[in-house]
């Protein structure tokens, strides 16, 4: 039998139409593998959303009824989709949430205007698309070219190509 490290662990991750598919559904997997319990919020629970390259996935619930106490990480996944809930309050809150609670926040590609529009970058390193590099040194982030960056608690990383760097770091920073 394989080893569980994320056994009893879960995940938040955010949805909305236009997410960039592989970067929600990889992640995805690879912790479910590892152990973990994955729920999905979007705006609306139970809508089907459409990722940027057509590949429909399913909320589980509401963004409104996410509560950060239940969860041990959330997923940023990039896309068009962040740039449309960086908008919410309710987004911003709990990702405001898991930050100071030291819990794992995992960015990756254009997820990192969520973590910016939350304004919990200030003095993180981190990576994300080269199209938001100005957005993160903006927001006071420490910017690096790498295909995942690790800086305590937040995970982050460029693009799809980065995947398995960026899912194997999140079960790391989730198992400790």
């Amino acid at each position: 039998m394989t080893a569980k490290p994320l056994q009893g662990k879960r995940v938040l991750s955010f949805v909305g139409d236009i997410y960039e598919d592989l970067e929600l559904w990889y992640p995805k997997l690879r912790l479910i593998e590892a152990g973990a319990e994955f729920v999905i919020a979007g705006e609306e629970a139970k809508r089907v959303y459409a990722g940027k390259n057509g590949y429909p996935c399913a909320s589980d619930i509401a963004i409104a009824d996410a509560k950060s106490s239940d969860f041990d990480a959330v997923l940023l996944p990039g896309g068009f989709m962040p740039d449309r809930l960086r908008r919410l309050d309710r987004v911003k809150q709990l990702i405001s949430e898991f930050a100071g609670d030291g819990k794992c926040v995992a960015a990756i590609c254009h997820g990192g205007w969520l973590a910016i529009s939350a304004g919990v970058y200030r003095g993180v390193r981190t990576t994300g698309s080269p199209g938001i590099k100005d957005d993160l040194e903006n927001a006071g982030a420490i910017w690096e070219d790498a295909p995942v960056v690790v800086d305590r608690h937040f995970v982050s990383s460029r693009k799809p190509d980065d995947l398995p760097w960026f899912a194997a770091a999140m079960i790391d920073v989730m198992a400790k």
